[in-house]
């Protein structure tokens, strides 16, 4: 045993070598790109084994949300970097307040441009900053580790969980500290990586594709996209107009001169714009029904 009773790296999955990949050093260019895209394409199966898990929290997630709830990710190194992503795109892609999805890093934001690994091996750290969010029972707290042993990782889902959040285990490895201490776990076992323990790798990509999963299908199941458009688009720039206005052309079945016309008149709001489009009412009338679905655009539009 290691440090604080943890099973030692060599045991886990994500630290094994990889027979496919020995001899890396010495292959040409074209080879290298072949054996990572290779061992890439394993991962989706693996992602795949955990649907059920990723369905059950989704609708978690949706719930919470619905609820006024929080959707808030922990992590470190690799694994809180793609959860800080996954959080700053909310915004953005669905119209959201920046408090819905939230991230916590071991090391602060500092720590996502640059490498603060210590700070992972210190619980109080992990509960410290999980408790300046006051999390919950309308909240739902996801920890993400490959390994599911990052002591930073682990104490902050279970404050979590002991102050009444839902809590979710994203890791890599099965039967980890993580995934114990979790109320339901998503466990994607990508197996070695191509440079062993770089988890960076295999084991980020399905970290990256598990929360993409959760935050879209959240916001999808409350209404934030309309059939699978990005309907709550902000349009703050030349590139996001045009998007704007493909999207209603499209949800609406006008032409490109109408749609302009609507986004223009909706004070370039696009769900209000559809709404106003689909339901035939004025702009005041619009965002009254957007507000009483809580966002949810085909609501607002009755469909």
């Amino acid at each position: 045993m290691s440090k604080a009773g943890k099973p030692g790296l060599r045991k886990l999955g994500t630290e094994q070598a990889n027979l496919a990949t020995a001899g890396l050093d010495t292959r040409s260019a074209r080879e290298i790109a072949e054996i990572i895209n290779a061992e890439d394409a394993r991962v989706a199966s693996a992602v795949a084994r955990a649907l059920p898990e990723i369905a059950r929290a989704i609708d978690a997630i949706a719930q919470a949300l619905s609820s006024g709830g929080r959707l808030i990710y922990v992590g470190a190194g690799t694994s809180g970097r793609i959860a800080a992503l996954d959080a700053a795109e909310c915004p953005p892609t669905f119209n959201t307040d920046p408090e819905m999805v939230q991230f916590i890093m071991s090391g602060g934001e500092r720590a996502l441009g640059r490498a603060a690994e210590a700070s992972e091996d210190w619980p109080a750290l992990g509960r410290r900053d999980i408790a300046k969010r006051k999390p919950g029972k309308h909240d739902v707290v996801v920890g993400v580790s490959a390994s599911g042993r990052t002591p930073y990782t682990v104490a902050a889902l279970r404050y979590a969980r002991s102050h009444g959040a839902t809590t979710v285990a994203v890791t890599n490895n099965r039967g980890s500290w993580l995934e114990r201490v979790a109320g339901m776990a998503i466990v994607a076992d990508v197996g070695p990586e191509v440079v062993a323990g770089s988890t960076r790798m295999k084991a980020g990509t399905a970290q990256k594709l598990i929360l993409n999963m959760l935050s879209t299908g959240a916001m999808a199941r409350l209404g934030y996209v309309y059939g699978n458009l990005m309907v709550n688009v902000h349009v703050k720039n030349t590139k996001l107009w045009e998007r704007g206005v493909t999207i209603l052309e499209e949800a609406a079945g006008i032409k490109r001169a109408a749609a302009d016309r609507a986004l223009n008149a909706a004070g370039r709001s696009v769900p209000v714009a559809l709404v106003m489009l689909k339901a035939g009412v004025g702009k005041a009338e619009a965002r009254r029904r957007l507000k009483t679905a809580r966002g949810n655009v085909r609501q607002a539009i009755g469909d």
